[in-house]
């Protein structure tokens, strides 16, 4: 019978799962944060506020969370969430591995914009991915804000989704890793953005900074072929 409505409801698009740290992602991460006892979540590459907002309603997380975003549209509907939020800030700049201003790519569905160049193997999957302009924005380190925003903190986790720039905001955060001790990074499995490292240099890297790999979730895929592109890596500190 449990197998019968399961295969109904998949017919619809849905399915149905059990919700265990040990088969389900969302009831992983809630057993990470927790068993971190992580009091502050670094939202790098925020957007409108995706992550925080499912930390918030799925993930069961009541604690501090500092965004970062820096085009001035998507900022603006990220900081009006966060405004409604006392335990969450929103701050108006990108995160990589230098203090100075950039120019950063736009892209037609906004959270795929990147301070790097978008490969057609992106835009084949997810045309709307293509970019339909550029903004000057405003770049920090890790480094240079950290100290300031978490001097206090007493556990860590650190969110990056860049678009490719993931490598650069690990180079920038030298100072700042070995006081977080959560890290989840957005990985490509093929070329999505030019110079961006890939999935098999990003762990070898993720191992030489003192952090094991402990969760992967799959992320975009390719539409026809069902191929994963990106994948989402959690690393703990060892």
């Amino acid at each position: 019978m449990k197998r019968a409505i399961q295969r109904l409801v998949r017919k619809l698009g849905y399915d149905i799962a059990g919700f265990s740290p040990l088969t389900h992602p969302l009831a992983r991460r809630q057993q990470i944060l927790e068993s971190s006892n992580v009091d502050t979540v670094l939202d790098v590459g925020a957007n409108i506020g995706q992550f925080a907002r499912h930390l918030r309603q799925d993930a069961g997380y009541r604690r501090r969370i500092l965004s970062f975003e820096p085009l001035p549209e998507a900022f603006r509907i990220l900081a009006a969430n966060a405004q409604r939020d006392p335990a969450w800030e929103a701050f108006n700049y990108a995160i990589g591995d230098t203090n100075e201003f950039l120019e950063i790519n736009i892209s037609g569905n906004s959270h795929s914009s990147s301070l790097r160049e978008i490969l057609p193997a992106h835009v084949n999957s997810e045309p709307r991915s293509g970019y339909v302009g550029k903004e000057t924005v405003q770049v920090r380190t890790l480094d240079s804000v950290f100290p300031e925003m978490c001097g206090t903190s007493g556990s860590v986790y650190l969110k990056i989704d860049t678009q490719g720039f993931e490598d650069k905001v690990l180079k920038g955060a030298t100072d700042s890793l070995p006081f977080i001790g959560v890290v989840q990074l957005e990985m490509s499995l093929v070329p999505l953005y030019a110079g961006e490292q890939l999935f098999p240099e990003m762990c070898p890297r993720m191992r030489e900074l003192g952090y094991s790999l402990v969760g992967i979730e799959t992320g975009f895929s390719d539409r026809e072929s069902g191929n994963v592109l990106q994948v989402d890596g959690t690393f703990r500190r060892a």
